[in-house]
């Protein structure tokens, strides 16, 4: 088979060209509107064309490629959200992306895309009374996709007998490096057109990565190498306490003492999950001195480590100019954490018969 292809719609930060890049797979195009995640993505993907608004594509005639990703915004579908699900302003934008994939299909007599993936928040399993994810998945397969018996969605499941083999997954980034990130629940569905290889590409066990060396002045990082704690504390040991910011509030509206001290962080605590719209912070000290800690937010950098990204892939635009702080922590907030997106992309390499040097 030729070189595998991609196309990145709502496309963020390029956290899944990077995945497609480390696996073999060139990412050719991608669409997105916010200006610092595109100059971010310009400069790491100088060649990758940006297409811009997802409403005013025709994917009949944009170039075709095997593998299209999209986490189409989730404001409508999070649970600290309006919860208006797939109906509200932002969230119906999921609807373009099938439209695109539906009319390149018939563009190229069913042959492309192969494969489409689709990530967003846990939320979208109970939104609108459960109903938003039966729309998901009738959209994909364009029939009526009956509700589980139960009454609610699994953390993972199967579409099976028609045209696209369906699988979803929920993965928490957290449990995806062997450093621990982020906790981040995302779910994660693969439409197969072209045979029934869902459940290999995202069921089967591959071993996790090994985070990415630093970014370089311009361009790509390296897909090795391995780095230390995510906090930048230089040789000392840090030890460091997440703030549960919604159990803190929950405890306090309770006045419960207890509840809202254990709302500090335990040792076993991930870090919370990194929001578009604020940044949790946390308790910091180092082993060697206890009472000189402090309570901080971690820096753009740490963030990108959260995430699984190399670090400093926020930092620099098209041109070597900075990204605004703020720019970065919500380009962030809103990015898919590199380890998910990787072992996807490894598993549709090897599904599609591409990419057979993988970096894990």
């Amino acid at each position: 088979m030729a070189e595998l292809r991609l196309g990145s719609l709502f496309d963020g930060i390029g956290v899944f060209p990077l995945a497609a890049v480390r696996c073999g797979v060139e990412p050719v195009w991608a669409s997105e509107i916010e200006k610092a995640p595109v100059s971010i993505t310009s400069r790491h993907f100088p060649h990758m064309a940006h297409l811009g608004d997802v409403t005013k594509l025709d994917g009949g005639a944009i170039p075709p490629v095997h593998v299209i990703t999209f986490g189409s915004p989730c404001q409508n579908l999070s649970q600290i959200g309006n919860r208006t699900g797939l109906a509200g302003e932002k969230s119906s934008l999921f609807f373009h992306a099938i439209r695109i994939i539906r009319e390149m299909r018939e563009a190229t007599n069913g042959l492309f895309p192969v494969i489409a993936v689709w990530e967003n928040v846990m939320g979208a399993f109970s939104s609108n009374d459960r109903m938003d994810f039966r729309a998901v998945l009738s959209a994909f397969t364009a029939a009526d996709v009956p509700m589980p018996a139960s009454g609610r969605w699994a953390g993972a499941g199967m579409v099976r007998g028609g045209a696209p083999d369906l699988a979803w997954r929920l993965m928490d980034a957290q449990h995806w490096a062997k450093l621990r990130l982020a906790r981040r629940q995302r779910i994660f569905l693969v439409a197969d057109f072209g045979g029934r290889r869902s459940h290999e590409i995202l069921f089967k066990p591959r071993p996790v990565q090994p985070f990415s060396a630093p970014c370089g002045d311009r361009g790509l990082s390296s897909s090795c190498g391995d780095r230390g704690s995510f906090i930048e504390a230089g040789r000392r040991v840090p030890v460091t306490r997440p703030f549960q910011c919604f159990r803190m509030r929950a405890s306090a509206k309770e006045r419960s003492s207890e509840a809202f001290r254990n709302s500090f962080g335990l040792p076993t605590d991930p870090f919370p999950t990194l929001l578009a719209s604020d940044v949790s912070p946390f308790a910091f000290w180092y082993a060697d001195d206890p009472a000189g800690g402090c309570i901080r937010f971690p820096t753009e950098t740490e963030c990108e480590r959260l995430m699984g990204l190399p670090e400093g892939w926020t930092k620099y635009g098209v041109n070597g100019e900075e990204i605004l702080s703020s720019h970065r922590y919500r380009a962030l907030g809103n990015a898919i954490a590199l380890p998910c997106a990787e072992y996807i992309m490894a598993g549709i390499a090897e599904v599609l018969g591409g990419g057979a040097d993988h970096h894990f």
